[in-house]
């Protein structure tokens, strides 16, 4: 669990270069074709639930991991 910031922070650092990726491709080719506005709000909803669970689950470990260490 000690290395769960530095892991957070690698797929973190992931996601963003991926997208700034897919958004330069995306604009050397404007004919690629148009994403629906629910899809974006579907996607969008969906990753930031799974950073919300995953952050809380984070904080909860953290705060007993003293607690944890005698099972």
């Amino acid at each position: 669990m000690k290395y769960t910031a530095a892991r957070t922070h690698r797929a973190v650092q992931w996601v963003t270069t991926h997208l700034q990726e897919r958004l330069q491709d995306a604009h050397r080719r404007p004919d690629r074709g148009d994403i629906s506005i629910t899809t974006v709000i579907i996607w969008v909803a969906a990753v930031t639930g799974a950073l919300l669970i995953a952050g809380t689950i984070a904080v909860v470990l953290s705060k007993y991991n003293g607690k944890l260490n005698g099972l």
